[in-house]
Order: structure tokens, then sequence, then C-alpha cells
């Protein structure tokens, strides 16, 4: 067949990115948001949201991108994936009223023919409870990683589609789609596909979680976990592209989203969950490690200390500060005076009262008693440890993702502290 037209309904993070990459493998691309404001500032080149190649890319294709607020142009689209970002609370909980909200404005509007594709992350029974027919309705886990969105959604290692039936073929218009991107595809019902998406995350989890603890007995006993990483890697059983770096806990929203789902769901069902609520104990433990670190090491020795935050988003390359450990960090500061920096995120006053803003790393740690790089954002790597060490005033660093060289550190005169190391 021809190339579809696929819409794209939501244009928030995961529906922008998902629209750009379709439109750079070849599809024009109908990118719909009930939000006239929103869809007025794509129309003028301004991005909602900071991504690597989204500004290229999106200049790239703009041609092939239509963004509208007239939802009677998803008429035109023969697949459309609806994938706002689903908002949750400070436990994790979705909101799930917008997605159903916006997938009744796109179900009235759409051709009688048309795929609809749940693609935001929604729990187990969503999908088969929506109303519309079976055979014109799936659901397909999103591969959004903050701050390698394009990528992810260019290059894919599968497509997970919850269907009615995995043994009757897809429609030929969401398998030409599909195709593109020249990964497996792999079908299965619906309540699979959607507790294979809080699988993953929940495996997840649990690396993390052990990278942490066994991080946190090396800065107990005189070893260096970054000395125990190769060994880990070249074990089989566990895999070179194991995701297992210590950090400060679970952060983000989604990760605590799919424990809050599976939780939810354990108690309906009287499930044993006690392992998951272990691990968001651990991920709220380990959140706090550069707080214990600075009480440890300033807090408890000076009276008034001017502290300097280098990073602010949950992660290095986006500006999603969803339950970021550095914005955790200043709230829990606001009895001293802070100076923060971050490439993409400016510093709010509802974070803390007394937060200032530095024009970049080094006038930001200007006058500093300690500098705390919260995020690893690439850049930080490049501060000079020289110029670092002559613009803070007081000598100590924490640097829990191992940013700056720490022998360079320690030859510059600073107190230097790295999660997992002694």
């Amino acid at each position: 067949m021809t190339k579809p037209v696929i819409g794209f309904a939501g244009m928030t993070h995961l529906g922008l990115n998902s629209a750009v990459a379709s439109a750079e493998r070849g599809f024009d691309v109908i990118c719909f948001d009930p939000d006239a404001g929103r869809i007025g500032a794509l129309n003028d080149g301004k991005l909602p949201v900071v991504e690597p190649d989204l500004p290229e890319m999106f200049a790239r294709r703009r041609a092939q991108l239509t963004f509208t607020s007239d939802a009677s142009l998803l008429k035109k689209c023969d697949v459309i994936y609806v994938a706002p970002d689903v908002p949750t609370d400070d436990k994790g909980a979705s909101d799930l009223g917008p997605i159903r909200g916006l997938i009744d404005i796109v179900d009235a509007a759409m051709a009688p023919a048309g795929v609809l594709v749940v693609l935001s992350q929604v729990p187990p029974g969503f999908t088969r409870g929506l109303n519309r027919p079976l055979d014109t309705r799936y659901y397909q886990v999103e591969t959004l990683i903050f701050g390698r969105a394009i990528e992810r959604a260019m290059y894919p290692e599968r497509f997970i589609v919850g269907c009615t039936d995995p043994a009757v073929p897809l429609p030929a218009a969401l398998a030409t789609y599909l195709a593109a991107f020249e990964c497996p595809i792999l079908p299965m019902r619906y309540e699979s596909a959607e507790l294979c998406k809080i699988s993953i995350n929940m495996v997840l989890v649990a690396q993390v979680s052990c990278a942490n603890t066994i991080a946190e007995l090396c800065e107990n006993i005189g070893a260096d976990y970054g000395e125990i990483v190769p060994a880990l890697r070249l074990d089989r059983r566990i895999g070179a592209y194991a995701y297992i770096s210590p950090g400060m806990g679970i952060s983000g929203g989604n990760l605590e989203r799919d424990l809050a789902t599976f939780n939810n769901f354990g108690d309906a069902l009287g499930t044993d969950i006690g392992v998951v609520r272990a691990w968001q104990h651990n991920g709220g433990y380990r959140r706090n490690w550069a707080l214990r670190t600075l009480h440890q090491t300033v807090l408890s020795r000076m009276a008034d200390p001017v502290i300097a935050v280098l990073g602010l988003a949950y992660k290095e390359n986006t500006d999603s500060v969803k339950n970021s450990p550095a914005v955790a960090l200043v709230e829990a500061l606001q009895p001293f005076r802070v100076q923060a920096f971050d490439p993409v995120v400016a510093p709010r006053v509802e974070w803390h009262p007394a937060l200032t803003a530095g024009a970049d790393p080094l006038a930001a740690c200007t006058g500093a008693d300690v500098v705390l790089i919260m995020t690893p954002w690439p850049e930080f790597r490049t501060i000079d440890v020289g110029q670092l060490a002559k613009a803070l005033r007081g000598k100590v660093v924490i640097d829990p993702y191992g940013m700056l060289d720490r022998r360079a550190a320690i030859t510059a005169g600073l107190e230097y502290h790295k999660l997992g190391v002694s």
C-alpha cells in the first residue's frame, strides 16, 4: 500500500518527538493538540521540550509536519497515535482523565476505518476498556527516554503491540508504518503489552537498587564501585548493557508510576508486593545521599554556608524536573543561601526563596563553600578544576556521578566525594 498518513494527538514530550521521528522516516504526519497556544508556538518553530537533535530534525522535516487544533483534519489519517504525557501525582499515581478526554476527541473525529493506537503509558485494562471496535484499537509500548527521545523514536529495539488477538495480522496501514523502523514486532494481548511496559521498568528499578546498595557498601569499606563494574559487565548472566550505575534513587516520574501501579494491583488482588515497597524505600534513601554527604562535610561544621548546585534537571539532556533529586535537594536547603546553574532549567523561587542563578558553572560556584554537581550534563566534564578551586571559598566538592577528574580535584586541594567511592 502507499505510505499511510500518520497522526499524533497530544503534542507534549512523547507525542512531539514521536511525530518528528515519523516524519524523518518519510511519513506525512498530522500533529493535533486541543491547546491552540501550544500549536501556535509549534507553528512558529518554538519547541516546548529540550532534546538532542530535535531542533535540527524538526527544521529538516517541517514540510511533512502539519500542526493543528482542528480535530477534523484527523480524518485524513490512516493511523492515529494518542500520545500525551500522562501526569502523575507525588505518589506516582496516574491522572487518566486528560488522556480519556483526548481519546474522546480523536475517536469522534477520525475516519471509521482509521486505526487508533494508545501510545501513552496506561495501566493494564485501560485499552480493552475503551469504547471503540476492537479491530481498530491498539496499544503500543512507548520507547521514550528523556534526553534520548529522538534516538529512541528513530531506532527502537522492538515494537510491543497490544491487541485483541495476537494471531490476527495487524491492519495494513499500521503494519506498513511499523515496518519502516526495521525492528522486531511483538504482538500480544492488550493486558500483556500494558504490563510488559511496567515489567521492563521494574527490572530496571531492581538493577538501580542493586547498584546503589553495592555502591554504599563501597563508600564504607574502602572499595571503589568503578573498579567492580568491569567484572559485572563481563559476567554473561548480567550482560554488557545492563544498567548497573549507582545513582540517587529513582527519579523522572515514569518508574515511580509503574511501581505505584503495580502496588495498586497487588493490594487489590492480594499479591505479595513487599519487594516492590523495599525498592521504593531504597530509592527514597538513596535520593538523600547528597544531602547526607553535605551535612557530614559542611552543614555540621558551618553555621551559614553558601552552597552551589550545578544541574537541576532530573537527568542530562532534558528540561524535565519531575521528581528531580537536584530540586529536592534545593528545597531541603531553604535555611541556607544557594547559587544554582543548569544549562536549560532556570531556578524557580518556589523551590527556594533565597535561590539565585549563576550565568555559568563557575559563576554559580564563586564564593561558595561547597559545590554539588547534581545532574551529569556533559558540559560539566569540561569544568576547569583549577579555576573551580579558585572560584570556591570552601574546598568541598560533592560529585555523585564523577563528572570531574577525581585525581585532578584532589591535586587542586579540593575535598572530593563521589558515589560508591570511599
